[in-house]
């Protein structure tokens, strides 16, 4: 049962009731922004919410269960609020939205109603409708291990034990041609080795994309420097002259955990396992079937 401020319990048993929408956005690298659909600026835990571009929030069930309620919210795309190009640049990805209900007579009176995940967004003659996704989304993950050769944590993370502040796994770049939606050409990174920040991670310093960080896929060597291929349509965004720091990406396999790395102790996965294949082989002479490990 939720805990109501006595004053709001006392204004809600009232006849009249001053009573306003607001919502509080946290995005992923820390911004957070405000909104409400009262025609005066209200603030909310140390958030201004601002009625000038303020949100539409429809209705959301609450239903018993696992099931994941879904509500949206409607709003304009201003470039003084919620840009056009932040959306799709992927900022609001996986945001969180608090919804409050508000006093605004006495914005101290007030009550969270719900805190809701952002899902897909839909842009359509300069209006975004957001989805909000309930906490429950949380529950229809897959969760636990499988047993496969490869690791299975993430380069640097806790499991993994990496630590990507070391200097040898660190880079920083700048760009020096853009090639494609997916390709760019950057200088800086001569001092590595061909492929050392392949399934590493960007981080970009400035530009368009500042404080995003993207999955770098591959690393190519050539005169004009290095050619960096990424999962996303990062040259739609970037230019000539922006800057990015790299960390270096584990294929995770285990020859790569302990020659790259020298991190063989905390691999995650398990190297001599056969592979699907392995039930279609017979028997052969001269296989050793002494007890070793089948792979090695």
């Amino acid at each position: 049962m939720r805990a109501i401020d006595p004053d709001l319990a006392v204004h809600l048993a009232q006849s009249e009731t001053t009573l306003a929408k607001c919502w509080r956005v946290i995005r992923s690298d820390g911004v957070v922004l405000g909104f409400t659909d009262h025609d005066r600026g209200l603030v909310v835990e140390g958030t201004a919410c601002s009625p000038m571009h303020g949100l539409d929030g429809s209705e959301m069930p609450a239903r018993l269960g696992a099931q994941v309620d879904t509500g949206e919210v409607l709003g304009v795309l201003d470039s003084a609020a919620i840009a056009e190009d932040d959306i799709l640049l992927g900022r609001y990805d996986g945001a969180k939205v608090e919804s409050w209900v508000v006093n605004w007579s006495a914005p101290e009176q007030r009550l969270l109603l719900r805190v809701d995940t952002i899902g897909e967004i839909v842009r359509e003659d300069g209006v975004f409708r957001a989805e909000l996704r309930s906490p429950q989304q949380g529950l229809n993950l897959t969760r636990g291990r499988i047993y496969q050769a490869l690791c299975d944590a993430v380069v640097g993370d806790g499991r993994c034990g990496v630590d990507l502040e070391n200097p040898a796994f660190r880079g920083s770049a700048t760009v020096v041609r853009v090639d494609d939606p997916f390709r760019i050409v950057v200088s800086g990174l001569e001092g590595s080795a061909k492929g050392w920040f392949g399934f590493g991670v960007g981080l970009w310093d400035d530009g368009r994309r500042v404080g995003l960080a993207d999955a770098v896929l591959t690393q190519q060597k050539t005169p004009e420097g290095d050619v960096l291929g990424f999962a996303a349509k990062v040259g739609e965004w970037v230019a000539v002259g922006d800057r990015l720091t790299l960390t270096a990406g584990c294929d995770r396999r285990f020859a790569t955990c302990g020659s790259k790395f020298a991190n063989s102790a905390n691999f995650r996965g398990f190297p001599h396992i056969p592979g699907n294949d392995y039930v279609l082989r017979h028997p052969r002479a001269g296989d050793a079937l002494d007890g070793r490990a089948v792979v090695r």
